[in-house]
């Protein structure tokens, strides 16, 4: 299995100045190479606490050039807030800078505050998606991007630096909701789940993924396996983990509650996001603290032994080929979060490494 590492730069509450988080979790992300690890991959949030990386490939360029051998992954380019010819050019450009080491993920956003801050209407976000997606995803292969859409209408211009290799194989898509499965099918990308609702439920997303891409691509056709997001706590005391795991996972979750403001109920009255009413009557009906002790109990928290039961049981569910790992949120102290990230390169990155047989560049064309 390919394992990556991914910092969140957080800093819920503005307990030490922006600066200083980014200088600690840059820190971890330039050891994570020769730690093993098999790529570096980070989110892009904008305007709170949350997530500071407004700019996901900028922060991958600056990891280009202090790595050499890992790949590097961007979880997600949210498309609506951007320009997609701009983004074809900055993959282009990342892709050239690193040779050829860029894994593309792709999203369409959901918090409000963002969209609102970008001038975009959540409601025309799905077919701003599609459009983006379906031109850059072209546009990379043939070299220039060109489109007329309802939202996106770009004459045709040569893409420079000019794509060098494939993006088919190691271009993803975040997918929450069920009805973004068939979407993610026909544009002929892998999937990357962040781990939000029961695993029987992502199982049965699966499904209509894989029979969507199956009508779509052929039946001969596989997709890529896909990719999985996590929140990793390790501890020698399984009690210790399981009280930390607790405490800081659960502390992100409220985060993502108060980011995306899922106790609002405005996120179902939007077009394109009706599945999210679901999640605000489960909030509603478990609490802030139960929704939040419901997600804690998705990640793999434990003993060494146990955060690698956890993994194979994510792997052996979707069929993950690949897991990015992230240590350092919530509030955690970062003396802990460096612990934590050490004894999981010591005791359970080699063992999930071994799982499957996928490991290393994730360049693998579909069938």
């Amino acid at each position: 299995m390919h394992v990556g590492f991914g910092p969140l730069f957080q800093n819920l509450g503005r307990p030490v100045p922006d600066h200083e988080v980014y200088a600690r979790e840059l820190d971890m992300a330039v050891r994570a190479e020769e730690m093993g690890f098999d790529s570096v991959w980070s989110v892009e949030h904008h305007f709170t606490d949350y997530t500071m990386v407004p700019d996901v490939v900028q922060f991958l360029s600056y990891m280009a050039g202090h790595t050499r051998r890992v790949q590097l992954g961007s979880m997600v380019v949210v498309l609506p807030w951007h320009d997609p010819i701009r983004v074809a050019e900055q993959v282009a450009m990342l892709d050239a800078l690193s040779g050829g080491r860029m894994i593309l993920g792709v999203g369409r956003g959901l918090g409000r505050v963002e969209f609102d801050g970008f001038r975009v209407p959540m409601g025309e976000s799905r077919e701003r998606f599609i459009e983006s997606a379906q031109m850059i995803l072209t546009g990379l292969e043939r070299g220039y991007c060109e489109f007329d859409g309802s939202y996106v209408r770009q004459p045709r211009r040569d893409i420079r630096p000019a794509p060098f290799k494939t993006f088919k194989g190691r271009t993803f898509a975040a997918a929450v909701s069920p009805d973004s499965m068939p979407v993610m099918a026909k544009l002929g990308v892998g999937l990357l789940v962040i781990p939000q609702k029961p695993w029987d439920s992502v199982r049965d997303d699966f499904e209509v993924y894989h029979k969507v891409w199956a009508d779509t691509h052929g039946a001969g056709s596989t997709p890529p396996a896909p990719l999985c997001g996590g929140f990793f706590f390790v501890d020698e005391s399984a009690d210790r983990a399981e009280e930390m795991a607790y405490t800081y996972i659960g502390n992100y979750y409220h985060s993502v509650m108060e980011h995306y403001e899922m106790q609002a109920g405005h996120l179902g009255e939007k077009k394109g996001y009706e599945f999210y009413a679901r999640l605000h009557h489960h909030i509603a009906k478990r609490s802030p603290d139960g929704a939040a002790a419901d997600f804690v109990r998705l990640m793999p928290f434990g003993t060494p032994e146990q955060v690698i039961e956890k993994a194979e049981f994510i792997h052996e569910t979707i069929g993950a080929r690949g897991m990015m790992a992230h240590f350092a949120y919530g509030g955690m102290p970062y003396d802990e979060a460096n612990r934590n990230m050490r004894l999981f390169v010591d005791r359970v990155l080699p063992e999930l490494q071994r799982l499957g047989d996928q490991r290393g560049e994730l360049l693998v064309e579909a069938a």
